[in-house]
């Protein structure tokens, strides 16, 4: 009920102060199990696919989005647990890795849509990083299909070292479904896992035509 009367106050808003070009969302199932997988280049990321989406998607978020107090908590609150339907994983917890799939497949298990950035990270330069195998797992596992997404634009609605929020032309491709089932039978788990990934970051790069690296990104360190 939360994320209805959030995504009815919240989509036409941002709907109408970004005017986004959005593409292709008849390549998304109507129900069942589905992995969207995207590019990452903006924390606005996980705000604009959903809003995008004519279904609900369920990302993984850090629990302190769920915990803060005054107002940027309940910002904090409205946007993750609201509008981007997120799952609180706490990232102090030794199993954090293996827990944030466990839950991405009780998501799927359960038949709905689950939002993931094989990249790991955010993009700092905007090119387009080697997907984690992490996906790969879920296909394996649930059997689910994917859906490619490109984005491009959300790294100008708050560029970085700005505090403000501001205008910006966006746009969400949703590629065509990628099927797995038939394909990837008998082949060693490794090498599948691998596989998914792949072809996965192939169609993402199709649609957003970043440059590629064949190397993982980075999380940057805080001192």
């Amino acid at each position: 009920m939360y994320y209805r009367l959030a995504r009815m106050v919240f989509t036409p808003v941002l709907r109408a102060a970004l005017r986004p070009d959005v593409q292709g969302v008849e390549n998304i199932p109507a129900d069942g199990p589905v992995v969207i997988a995207s590019n990452h280049i903006s924390f606005f990321d996980s705000i604009v696919i959903p809003a995008a989406s004519p279904r609900q998607i369920s990302y993984l978020a850090k629990a302190e989005y769920f915990t803060g107090r005054g107002v940027r908590g309940t910002i904090d609150r409205f946007f993750f647990d609201g509008i981007a339907g997120a799952i609180p994983v706490d990232r102090d917890d030794t199993r954090a890795a293996q827990r944030s799939l466990e839950l991405a497949l009780e998501v799927l298990q359960r038949g709905g849509a689950f939002g993931i950035y094989p990249e790991g990270t955010r993009s700092r330069d905007l090119r387009l990083y080697r997907g984690h195998t992490g996906i790969g797992h879920l296909v394996l596992e649930s059997g689910a299909p994917v859906v490619p997404v490109g984005v491009r634009g959300t790294e100008r609605i708050q560029p970085p070292g700005s505090r403000f929020v501001r205008p910006a032309k966006v746009s969400v491709t949703f590629g065509r479904l990628l099927d797995f089932t038939g394909r990837i039978e008998g082949m060693p788990k490794g090498k599948a896992r691998r596989f998914v990934a792949d072809e996965v970051m192939d169609a993402i790069a199709a649609l957003t035509g970043q440059e590629r690296v064949d190397e993982y990104n980075v999380r940057p360190t805080t001192t």
